[in-house]
């Protein structure tokens, strides 16, 4: 059974830091790509980052270039998302997904696996 499971979030103010975590397992992740996205109230999901698991290719949307990083550590199966300089635009439910094969790209959001989510709310 695959589970991707996020943790991490919580409550931070404008400015400050989280590094969320997805612990992957179920099977082997080699040829996927792992990827961050949010959700906030009221608005739809978006993309927010991905790695592909063997290594090679990291990418970033806009609003987060030069602030997140998303990074992984084969030995333990997890891909993390380190956020600094938070804004409250930032507040949204974080979801870890998993992709066999080729990178996310523009609206296509379609994935193999997903998390629970995890709540980061910045406060002003």
């Amino acid at each position: 059974q695959v589970q991707l499971v996020e943790s991490g979030g919580g409550l931070v103010q404008a400015g400050g830091s989280l590094r969320l975590s997805c612990a992957a397992s179920g099977r082997t992740f080699s040829s996927y790509v792992m990827g961050w996205f949010r959700q906030a109230p009221g608005k739809e999901r978006e993309f927010v980052a991905q790695i592909r698991w063997g290594g090679g290719m990291t990418s970033h949307a806009n609003s987060v270039k030069g602030r997140f990083t998303i990074s992984r550590d084969n030995a333990k199966n997890t891909v993390y998302l380190q956020m600094t300089r938070l804004k409250p635009e930032d507040t949204a439910v974080y979801y870890c997904a998993a992709r066999d094969g080729s990178p996310w790209y523009g609206s296509d959001l379609a994935s193999d696996y997903w998390g629970q989510g995890t709540q980061v709310t910045v406060s002003s």
